[in-house]
């Protein structure tokens, strides 16, 4: 073959970030010895991969083409390369996860996995659902754990299981103890609400479509937790996922306002880039995934260890 494993790590590093420098630092090389293996590679084949357009440099339709190929072929290099120097681990896996999943119920995936395959590397990256489904397509991530829908066609998306939103309150508002809420209601509340891009926001939003008023939006947090203080305060009111208010119920630090209006169940969904290798970490990790839902309806019912 006329082509090397390293010309082709460089090709991939150079068109996620559109940068020979940035790839250069990310693969440990000089910046020069980069642009030469990106040099080579098309010199060898007579071709152009990346156009400039301004600072940076942008795939065009023979690289479009060429980088989801590049990235399985690596992906399977790597596999083979553990294999040869008998590594029990089963490579790196990077994950993204959306806030809900990612504070939730990520982490103890990956000390699950990690318990399971002692060599390998997991790297985790939060996000709102926008994030992750564009790291997935622009393959820097290899799995991605999302909240809501992806309408990207170079993404694969799987459903896992079933969550609820729930729009909730501190235990002294004026609205806590009402026995059901219409929408208009809920409109003339100030909110504290995540920010655009968020799964949980374009749930809710679509769930009010039929209402041509808007919420008010007093505050919006990228964090979930910063939300469930917010709220806690006094405030407003605010609608996250069931799951990340169990134990506030519990305690009732927090309480739920019934809202019959509003549809606010949504999936959680796996996703991968439509052309991706699934190396055997993915679909290591997709199995722990499944394990821990088997049996389960909604997200709020898989068991989780208790916070004080």
């Amino acid at each position: 073959m006329r082509y090397t494993l390293r010309q082709l790590e460089v090709f991939v590093a150079v068109a996620q970030h559109e940068s020979v420098s940035h790839a250069a630092r990310e693969l440990a090389l000089s910046q020069s010895a980069a642009s030469t293996a990106l040099s080579e590679l098309e010199r060898q084949f007579d071709c152009q991969l990346l156009d400039r357009v301004g600072k940076r440099l942008k795939l065009n339709a023979l690289g479009f083409q060429l980088l989801p190929k590049a990235v399985a072929l690596l992906d399977r290099g790597e596999e083979i390369e553990e294999l040869l120097r008998g590594q029990r681990g089963i490579g790196s896996l990077d994950v993204g996860a959306t806030l809900t999943i990612g504070n939730y119920l990520a982490t103890l995936l990956i000390s699950d996995f990690l318990k399971a395959h002692p060599d390998s590397r997991v790297r985790l990256q939060v996000g709102n659902t926008r994030s992750i489904i564009e790291r997935v397509a622009h393959h820097e991530l290899d799995l991605g754990l999302i909240e809501g829908d992806c309408q990207n066609e170079s993404v694969v998306m799987q459903p896992w299981v079933e969550d609820e939103l729930v729009v909730f309150c501190a235990p002294h508002h004026p609205l806590a103890g009402s026995e059901a809420l219409d929408i208009d209601q809920l409109l003339r509340e100030d909110w504290i609400m995540r920010e655009r891009g968020s799964g949980t926001r374009l749930t809710l939003e679509h769930a009010a479509r039929h209402r041509r008023g808007r919420f008010n939006i007093l505050l919006e947090l990228e964090h979930t937790e910063g939300i469930k203080r917010a709220v806690e305060s006094g405030l407003g009111i605010g609608c996250v996922s069931r799951l990340a208010l169990r134990d506030a119920f519990r305690r009732g630090s927090l309480v739920e306002l019934f809202t019959p209006e509003l549809d606010l169940r949504r999936q959680f969904s796996f996703i991968w880039h439509r052309h991706k290798y699934l190396t055997t970490g993915m679909r290591e990790y997709l199995k722990l995934c499944r394990q821990m839902t088997a049996g389960v309806q909604r997200s709020d019912e898989i068991p989780l260890p208790l916070t004080p």
